[in-house]
């Protein structure tokens, strides 16, 4: 599978680790429900990007299936995170929606699908520590203009939505200012139940 998923280190760098452009995500250690989601999204058109769609264009599920666990499987070191520019006030405001939420705004805490550390749950909920800030952005602006979808129904473009330009740029920066804890791994399944109904929760 290393040999076999080489086009994948083109991007997203050596193991699925990450490179330093900003933009690609780490695949390395995510939730393997989650990293099947996705490579099915891009199949089948729920995101866009011409490069992933093409490699994933011919792919049988139980083949994406596997290369979702190999990745799963990978465990490795994070970098330090990258100093960010961002003003106390938004660092604050930040915070609040990652621990509480916003009820005005019918946004729940991060923390509370993410999980308590916030990276990620089993089966199918990924980390968001680690991630850079241009890539939080990126993605939180595709669920806002409709270009990335989940399946339904599609909690995170239900909350992204919600969110001011000004809370999406706090967010991105307070994430991607946080260290990786030692034990990077996603979370253990919980039997509560969700805050909202998102219809990609499980694989």
């Amino acid at each position: 599978m290393d040999q076999r998923m080489m086009a994948c280190t083109l991007c997203h760098g050596n193991q699925g680790r990450a490179t330093s452009s900003g933009y690609f995500p780490r695949i390395a250690g995510k939730p393997a429900g989650y990293l099947y989601n996705q490579l099915t999204h891009f199949r089948d058109g729920r995101r866009q990007n011409p490069g992933m769609a093409n490699l994933l264009d011919h792919l049988s599920d139980a083949y994406l299936r596997d290369i979702a666990a190999h990745f799963a499987a990978i465990d490795l070191p994070y970098p330090p995170p990258q100093p960010v520019q961002a003003s106390a006030s938004a660092m604050n405001r930040a915070e609040i929606l990652v621990r509480d939420g916003d009820a005005a705004l019918k946004v729940p805490a991060c923390v509370a699908c993410h999980g308590q550390s916030l990276t990620g749950v089993n089966p199918a909920v990924p980390g968001l520590v680690g991630l850079p800030r241009d890539y939080l952005i990126g993605q939180l602006g595709a669920w806002q203009t409709g270009l990335r979808h989940a399946h339904v129904p599609d909690c995170m473009a239900q909350i992204a939505k919600a969110l001011p330009p000004e809370d999406v740029a706090a967010l991105a920066a307070w994430l991607s200012s946080r260290p990786v804890p030692a034990n990077s791994k996603p979370a253990p399944p919980v039997s509560e139940p969700m805050p909202m109904r998102c219809g990609s929760a499980v694989p």
